[in-house]
């Protein structure tokens, strides 16, 4: 019988095989992404795990006459220390193409997004897009959304405002971007278009993490047997 040092050892083993399995999944999903881009595109560029690895890979294919709007200031300076150029979206204006990653994929195209605090910039960015470009390893996918939420708030009343999407509570991490606070709503998304109109509806709620079908043109979900693409409801 294995001692419980042993088990230990195993499960830790087993842990990186499966940290390394989605750090490959996520880059292949990066890099099918990267091949989407036009030289001289206006990009929007997301933010978190997966997008680190879609950074490199655009870098690496060296287009003429790209400009990139990033989602958050982690995001811009990886960008720039690879010579991508980062410009502000206001002086791009719309964007060609935008490419992110998400925490939750469910069947009808609804995703969670915002683990990294930065969902707000995200769905600007997404909605400025001619075609936004979903990439994500395939434990991402769900047969149905489960919380949290992300919903960024307010820092004036955040109690009053967490009370009124009651069951919310703050989480523990570093402001927004733009300064606020990040917090996760806990109930159940039996219907998520009515809790994003719910949330959405609500004083002192900057913005939610629940996307839209209508937001997003593709997704590409990478796992072991190479990248599905799924078809969104945007088109250009």
């Amino acid at each position: 019988m294995a001692s419980p040092r042993d088990r230990t050892a195993a499960r830790s083993a087993q842990g990186t095989i499966e940290q390394s399995v989605t750090r490959r999944h996520k880059r292949a999903a990066a890099e099918a992404a990267a091949e989407l881009v036009l030289p001289g595109s206006r990009v929007g560029l997301g933010t978190g795990s997966t997008v680190a690895h879609l950074l490199p890979a655009l870098a690496a294919r060296g287009l003429e006459g790209l400009r990139c709007a990033a989602t958050s200031p982690a995001t811009a300076r990886a960008a720039q220390a690879l010579g991508l150029e980062i410009v502000e979206l206001d002086e791009l204006g719309s964007l060609d193409i935008a490419i992110d990653g998400a925490d939750q994929i469910d069947p009808r195209g609804w995703l969670i997004k915002g683990g990294g605090a930065a969902h707000t910039r995200e769905k600007i960015v997404a909605a400025a897009a001619a075609r936004f470009v979903v990439i994500a390893s395939t434990e991402k996918v769900v047969a149905a959304l489960t919380p949290p939420v992300p919903v960024e708030i307010l820092q004036f009343a955040p109690h009053t405002t967490l009370a009124a999407i009651d069951p919310a509570r703050l989480r523990k991490v570093s402001l927004s971007p733009d300064g606020n606070l990040i917090a996760d709503y806990l109930g159940a998304i039996d219907d998520p278009a009515r809790l994003a109109a719910r949330l959405s509806a609500t004083p002192g709620v900057v913005e939610h993490g629940l996307f839209a079908p209508s937001l997003v043109s593709d997704i590409l979900i990478a796992g072991d047997g190479g990248i599905e693409h799924r078809r969104g409801e945007k088109r250009p």
